[in-house]
């Protein structure tokens, strides 16, 4: 509910920052909604913590099957008000304020328990926190997945542009990108569920592959659509997994830092190919571009794969090690 009431406190700079033709008050406005954003991506872990054991994967992955709903509603609702005010789209910042309202009266009727309250000098060091094989998995499945994820979708309008395809091929490409990154939320649990996380990270880095082999094989508007769809799902699979990984990462009284520690890593590694995804794709090309995404894609499934070979090798009788 926090996380809701600064929203409705950004959207209300941003209208005022739309209406004065300030510049820097919608600078404020937006850094005011992206700390919203980030209290809002916490709602998986709050997911998580409610779930039984055995449901942990499911509720993440159902969590972030939502996003499609806002894939859909967030560009819609933003092209529907965009013009109720003679300011352009002083309306849509007022429709995401009543989103956010809308939050509040759901967030009221849901029930959380407290979490627990980390004592000062509790549970293991950042460091030790950090050295797990377990976190070091989790943050390379979630950080390398969505920079990668958000490197090629950032450069992807710029590509498509520079192909000379339409601003309505683009607007295409994105929606099925959207469809590819949450749509598999509503099974990706329970694939989790049956074949184990770490199958599905490595699944999630051939599927993101495969996503950048298409995009090398061609620029043609259907080569766009495969590619980021394929892209997409591959990022549900390794955000979902590492999500899911990162949660045998700490103890109850460690969480708060955990996660906090895993969410700045990865949202550090996507500010950096948000910022470098426009001169990359201007400089090197689409195609180089994907090409480089393949060495970093497959640091991510051997370092699952190198995990999945200690817990073998540690579940071994002693005469076998």
């Amino acid at each position: 509910m926090t996380g809701a009431l600064v929203n409705i406190a950004g959207c209300t700079l941003g209208a005022a920052a739309l209406w004065l033709h300030s510049f820097a008050l919608f600078c404020i406005a937006t850094a005011v909604i992206g700390v919203y954003n980030a209290i809002g991506l916490q709602y998986r872990f709050a997911a998580a913590e409610v779930a039984a054991p055995s449901d942990k994967a499911k509720a993440i992955s159902l969590v972030l099957a939502g996003g499609i709903v806002g894939g859909f509603l967030g560009p819609e609702s933003t092209r529907l008000s965009r013009d109720w005010f003679a300011t352009p789209f002083l309306g849509s910042f007022v429709v995401l304020a009543l989103f956010a309202v809308l939050a509040i009266v759901v967030q009221a009727n849901v029930h959380v328990p407290k979490p627990a309250v980390e004592e000062h000098g509790g549970g293991r060091s950042t460091i030790a926190i950090i050295r797990q094989p377990v976190f070091i998995v989790a943050a390379l499945s979630g950080g390398l997945g969505y920079g990668l994820m958000n490197l090629l979708m950032t450069a992807t309008p710029i590509a498509m542009q520079l192909c000379s395809h339409p601003f309505a091929a683009t607007a295409f490409v994105i929606e099925w990108h959207v469809v590819g990154m949450y749509a598999p939320g509503f099974f990706t649990g329970s694939l989790i569920k049956r074949y184990g996380v770490l199958a599905i990270i490595v699944a999630g880095a051939l599927v993101m592959a495969s996503g950048a082999l298409v995009a090398i094989g061609g620029v043609t508007v259907g080569h766009f659509v495969a590619a980021l769809a394929l892209v997409g799902i591959g990022w549900n699979f390794l955000y979902t997994g590492g999500t899911t990984l990162l949660t045998e990462a700490y103890t109850p009284v460690e969480k708060a830092r955990t996660q906090g520690l895993n969410d700045f890593i990865v949202f550090a590694t996507m500010a950096v190919s948000s910022l470098s995804s426009g001169a990359l794709v201007s400089t090197t090309g689409w195609e180089a571009m994907n090409v480089a995404a393949l060495p970093v894609i497959a640091l991510i499934a051997a370092a699952t794969l190198w995990l999945a070979w200690q817990r073998r090798y540690a579940a071994l009788p002693p005469n076998f090690q």
